[in-house]
Order: C-alpha cells, then sequence, then structure tokens
C-alpha cells in the first residue's frame, strides 16, 4: 500500500490522477494539499505516525508538494518520537537536501520504501530537446553554461535549485522562498491582474495572462531561468519542478526561455506550458547535464 505525504502544490494531485489506486492521503500540520487528506499529523508525532502508517499496512512512502520547516514544540513530542528528536533537530538546521536525507533514513529505518514522485509519473519528466516552437540562440547556450555552474555552487552549500542568468552573469539565486519569488523580482506591478487569480484559478489565469500578451507579443528582455537538481541530490524528494505560475512568471519578468536538466526537472500540463511559452514567443529546451 503506498501513503503519500502530500503538500500544498499542484504535484499531489497531478500524482494521485496518474495511479490507480487511490495512495493513502498524508499531510503535515499546517500545509493542507488540494486533496481530501485521510490522516494530518505534525512532526513532533512523527514516531507514532509512521507507527501508525505500518498498522494500516502502507509499505511505500511517496513524499509531494511543498511544506516550510515546521516549528517543534517541545511540549508536543510524544514518546514514539523522542528517540528521534536529535535527528529531527539535526534535520530542521541543514539544508533542503541534508534535511530530507536524514527524514528520508528515518522513514526506511522504520520499515517502508521511500518512492520518488517521478516513478510514479515519468511522464512529468519531458524528453530533452526543445519543447516549444522557438528555440534558444547561441548566446543561450552559454546562458546555460553559466546557470549550471552556479547551481554547482548553490549545490555545495545546498541553497536552491534555480537562478537566472542574462549575458553570461548570474542575475538572481532561488533562495527559500522559491523560484516563483524569486522571479517576482523581476516582475512589473502588472503582473497582479493574473497572480490574484492564479492562487485560487489557475486556468482562469492562464487565459487571462494569454490574453494581455496574444501571439508571441511579449516584451523580452533577455535571460534565462535555469533550473535543476543539486550535484548529488537524493531524488526521491524535492526533484525540482515546474508549472504554469512558474512559466508565466518567467515571462512577465521578460526572459526569453526557460533551460531544465534533462532527467531532473518535472513540468506540469507540458502541453499548457507550451502553449504559453509559444504565444510569448519564449522557449523551454530540455537540455541534458553538461551540453547541447
Amino acid at each position: 500500500m503506498l501513503a503519500l505525504i502530500a503538500g500544498t502544490g499542484d504535484l499531489p494531485p497531478a500524482l494521485v490522477a496518474r495511479l490507480p489506486q487511490r495512495p493513502l492521503i498524508c499531510a503535515m500540520r499546517g500545509f493542507a494539499p488540494k486533496l481530501t487528506v485521510d490522516i494530518t499529523f505534525r512532526m513532533e508525532h512523527l514516531g507514532s505516525f509512521l507507527a501508525d502508517l505500518r498498522a494500516r499496512g502502507v509499505t511505500r512512502i511517496c513524499m509531494a508538494g511543498a511544506v516550510r520547516r515546521p516549528q517543534i514544540d517541545p511540549a508536543q513530542i510524544d514518546k514514539a518520537t523522542m528517540p528521534l528528536v536529535p535527528r529531527v533537530q539535526a534535520a530542521l538546521t541543514q539544508g533542503d537536501d541534508g534535511a530530507l536525507r536524514i527524514i528520508i533514513a528515518i522513514i526506511e529505518e522504520h520499515g517502508f520504501q521511500v518512492v520518488a514522485a517521478h516513478r510514479i509519473a515519468p511522464d512529468l519528466l519531458p524528453a530533452p530537446g526543445v519543447r516549444s516552437k522557438i528555440g534558444p540562440a547561441s548566446g543561450h547556450s552559454n546562458d546555460a553554461f553559466a546557470g549550471e555552474a552556479c547551481l554547482v555552487q548553490m549545490g555545495r552549500a545546498d541553497s536552491g535549485q534555480a537562478c537566472v542568468i542574462r549575458a553570461g552573469n548570474v542575475i538572481l539565486r532561488e533562495d527559500a522562498q522559491g523560484t516563483d519569488a524569486m522571479l517576482l523580482k523581476l516582475c512589473a506591478p502588472v503582473a497582479d491582474d493574473w497572480m490574484a487569480d492564479a492562487a485560487v484559478d489557475l486556468r482562469n489565469a492562464v487565459k487571462k495572462f494569454l490574453k494581455r500578451a496574444p501571439d508571441g507579443q511579449g516584451a523580452r528582455k533577455g535571460g534565462i531561468l535555469f533550473k535543476a537538481p543539486k550535484p548529488d541530490q537524493d531524488q526521491r524528494a524535492d526533484l525540482p519542478l515546474i508549472g504554469l505560475r512558474t512559466v508565466m512568471m518567467a515571462a512577465e519578468a521578460g526572459l526569453d526561455g526557460i533551460v531544465i536538466e534533462a532527467g531532473g526537472v518535472m513540468v506540469l500540463d507540458l502541453p499548457t506550458v507550451r502553449k504559453v511559452l509559444d504565444a510569448q514567443g519564449m522557449f523551454l529546451w530540455v537540455r541534458p547535464r553538461g551540453g547541447a
């Protein structure tokens, strides 16, 4: 039996839609997914939560969706979780990959197999190549190499999975706030007219966005969004993801296109992503690591 520990965002529903049988839906308190939740737990009860999953016959666990680091209330820690406290505390002081490695190890020690989201939905990993009508120009190859080098440095610090490159220079680096927050720094206030809808009704936001700049008339300022996993990242959790909101933010920021690492970044709703990019005169390049 599979349990899905679901965070916020569109990835958890996309995974459930692809599964032949509904998994047990679990959520950490304070991070409600867009799904009907079977079990809500808190980190202070992690040991009891895992024991409950075992009792229900769960053998596999997938973690998908966004969560923030919870504040631990010592008074709430239960008996089953007490032996895990030093490792959980250590996890919360590390970067995302380091933290997830510790949590994955704890889950495995309790007898579960941790399943990567892209193993459940391999179609979310687009094939290498250009996935838009327009392809990158020669200068974008240099930008991609610069982005790759930037993420190697960021990966050593376990500090992010995306950056913005323009003319070979690093303009912005992703931090704990995420890719969309990074791109927002480049967006003009006009972005608000669709952003308000995006949080509630993404489809309506896409329609409104496309009406503003049809037929490739978006104002381009140059540069790319580069996104890839951290070097040596455990890809069973927190594999990078782009969706429609990120694509619209990249367009709003005036970027020429998006470059993602082949086999290392998931794309939600690729057909609509391509529609938005084509309408904006932008490209999506699924680039193998280290080259064209």
